[in-house]
């Protein structure tokens, strides 16, 4: 009975074991998680308007949702700050949170981030603003709860300045624009 017992244990970890022994570094690396708080500043929030989330196994960036009382009319080349009724505190300061545009948003119909990308830095606690800017000609209807941006969270450095007379020298130096070439 025992050696049927440690059999069927061995046969059910062992080809676990040597699964993980043989995967490359690379693909054995843990995903990171990091804990963010997030405090609700309105109650619709989580009932008539989601709350914020990533809305597929592969989603690299959650959706954000406008929090307003009544749609709102962008004008062309108008921008708007809209409420998103949250606040984040990223705590982490290996961490920071970006916020995008929409890619349909702005292909189909030219509304973007009105500062082109947010930056949320891992001390701030205010609520989560989204800043849009009409870039197309015609105007465009926002209404509660639309989905306008998208926010992501990566890994930050914070490098230490060495104060030099002069750098190594590299093939491209101090060339600016365009000197790197076409191709």
């Amino acid at each position: 009975m025992l050696r049927w017992i440690l059999t069927r244990i061995i046969g059910f970890i062992l080809p676990n074991l040597i699964s993980n022994f043989l995967k490359s570094d690379e693909s054995s690396k843990k995903i990171k998680n990091i804990n963010v708080q997030i405090k609700i500043l309105d109650d619709n929030l989580g009932s008539d308007i989601p709350l914020p989330k990533f809305n597929t196994d592969g989603s690299a960036a959650l959706d954000l949702r406008t929090n307003i009382k009544e749609p709102i009319i962008l004008e062309s080349n108008e921008t708007y700050l809209f409420s998103t009724g949250f606040s984040i505190y990223i705590r982490n300061p290996d961490y920071a949170a970006f916020i995008l545009p929409r890619s349909g948003l702005g292909h189909k119909s030219g509304i973007v981030l009105g500062n082109l990308i947010g930056l949320i830095d891992s001390d701030y606690q205010g609520e989560i603003m989204i800043s849009l800017w009409n870039r197309s000609k015609n105007s465009f209807k926002i209404n509660r709860g639309d989905r306008v941006a998208q926010m992501m969270f990566l890994e930050v450095a914070s490098p230490i300045f060495k104060i030099v007379d002069s750098f190594e020298e590299t093939e491209r130096g101090d060339k600016g624009f365009g000197s790197s070439g076409k191709d």
